[in-house]
């Protein structure tokens, strides 16, 4: 058994280090602005690499700002190595509890409702299908259910939770080709931005507490799925610029594609690839290999579905019976979904035909939630917070409100053990989610930190020994709007197109 079980460990090493690899190696871009130092020193011989980066760090403003964040991180590194052992846990298997997963939704949801916010459409912009705020609010319930469902080890929830995941793959496509759709930033600075974005707190987490990547599934599905559809708009925003082709014929065309490189790669033995990682990013990427792609052309299309909007609910009033007949589609999804597939508790069944199916609900959720004026301006504050954390609330779930990595429930409560009272183990639970969800806050704030300040550097590299010239106020207004820009467009739609203007 010990001998099986280093042979496994020694099997995960490896594949981190091919997916390290492919995360640093495979994208050059994040070593490229050195390539300019690196030429400007040969070609400088007067000049050596110490008064270059001399030079850079003099100009770079935001250097106490990442140290800083840096020294914040580690202590956050050091909570999650402490909840990770905590010596008082017991087997996740133990704290099975169907019914205390659909209380703590029950709570959840009396949150959501005491949080409710409305607030009118800006009438220049019309009725906004999938604003920001919804999109974070969307994401928070399904992160609290996607974490829940771990604690309380809800199998019966298991396909639900995958067409949660399918659909926060399926943001990333669509919030992306929204984005690069409208500003055409294919820049070093948007890839580094986005990379640090999902990558810099799993992977600092990943190597300090000594666990596989493959337990942060999502990070690479993330990843993948942002420099596929940045790939994709480039080629499309190519065959429009430098070949002429109409809007419509190039972005098609990139879209084809996408979607053929999609079909040979993960209908064909060219999947196994894949194994030399591991078997889990085997089975991952096969169970979202077209929930990216399929966000994609959701975003191709998503202006027909605003025109629609407008008509529906636009100035002129709503138009009743498109309103109950949206609903009525949007049930209709759902239910198909369900009726069909979804009903099906054998995980081995399902999984092979979710990742042709996961879209039903997720189309019948949107048109349901979007369904009047009233709905599109209204929103859940208490889950738009949940929502924008849901990344750092995903990978510290596993060290913090819950332990050894994932397997256990710590015990901070005595009396809270598997054999304690219901009310000490709600307790407990609500105890570990209080140092759980401001530990997650504390976490997204420090990769924000880190991810703009790393930026801004990297734009220092490339100016390499271009003296130093001091900004008007005018280039300085444009400078925060494009750090705002790049900040945004994580997953969501409208803040992409509001970030562009």
């Amino acid at each position: 058994g010990e001998k099986s079980n280093w042979s496994e460990r020694q099997r995960r090493r490896k594949s981190e280090r091919r997916y390290a690899e492919y995360l640093l190696v495979g994208h050059p871009v994040v070593y490229s602005p050195y390539v300019k130092v690196c030429i400007v020193c040969t070609k400088n011989p007067t000049q050596t690499l110490r008064t270059t980066m001399s030079s850079i760090l003099s100009r770079w403003t935001g250097w106490k700002d990442f140290l800083l964040a840096q020294g914040h991180v580690s202590i956050i590194l050091v909570v999650a190595y402490i909840g990770n052992n905590f010596p008082k846990s017991y087997h996740r298997n133990e704290n099975h509890n169907p019914d205390m997963f659909w209380f703590v939704c029950g709570i959840m949801t009396v949150v959501a409702l005491a949080t409710l916010k409305h607030k009118e459409s800006d009438p220049k912009r019309g009725v906004q299908l999938l604003s920001r705020a919804q999109t974070e609010e969307w994401k928070g319930w399904m992160q609290f259910a996607f974490i829940m469902y771990h604690y309380y080890r809800m199998y019966s929830a298991y396909n639900e939770i995958r067409v949660f995941v399918s659909a926060y793959v399926w943001m990333t496509g669509f919030g992306n080709f929204l984005y690069f759709d409208k500003l055409k930033d294919f820049s070093i600075d948007r890839a580094i931005s986005m990379w640090l974005r999902i990558n810099y707190f799993p992977l600092l987490l990943s190597t300090f507490l000594s666990v596989p990547l493959e337990l942060y599934y999502v990070v690479p599905l993330h990843t993948t799925g942002f420099f596929v559809t940045m790939v994709t708009c480039w080629l499309a925003c190519y065959l429009e610029e430098k070949h002429g082709l109409d809007y419509w014929k190039s972005r098609i065309t990139g879209l084809i594609v996408c979607t053929l490189i999609h079909i040979a790669f993960y209908e064909t033995s060219a999947v196994e690839f894949l194994k030399l990682f591991s078997d889990e990013y085997h089975f991952r990427f096969q169970a979202d290999k077209y929930s990216a792609l399929i966000g994609i052309w959701s975003g191709l299309v998503w202006g027909k579905f605003r025109q629609y909007l407008q008509w529906a609910y636009g100035m002129n009033g709503e138009v009743t019976w498109a309103k109950f007949l949206q609903r009525f589609v949007g049930f209709f999804l759902i239910w198909s979904w369900w009726y069909a597939f979804g009903y099906n508790s054998d995980k081995y069944t399902y999984n092979p035909v979710h990742p042709y199916v996961f879209w039903m609900p997720v189309a019948g959720w949107l048109m349901i939630r979007n369904s009047s004026k009233y709905l599109t301006e209204l929103h859940s504050t208490g889950l738009e917070f949940f929502g924008r954390i849901t990344l750092e609330t995903y990978v510290l779930q596993f060290h913090v409100f819950m332990c050894n990595d994932v397997q256990h429930i710590p015990v901070l409560i005595p009396g809270s053990d598997e054999n304690g009272l219901w009310y000490l183990r709600f307790l407990n639970m609500l105890l570990c989610g209080i140092i759980f969800v401001p530990l997650a806050a504390w976490a997204r704030r420090v990769t924000v930190t880190t991810q703009t300040t790393v930026v801004e550097l990297m734009k220092e590299i490339r100016k390499g020994f271009s003296p130093e010239v001091p900004k008007s106020e005018d280039e300085a207004d444009d400078g925060d709007k494009e750090e705002v820009s790049l900040l945004k467009a994580e997953n969501g739609g409208e803040v992409e197109m509001e970030s562009a203007k």
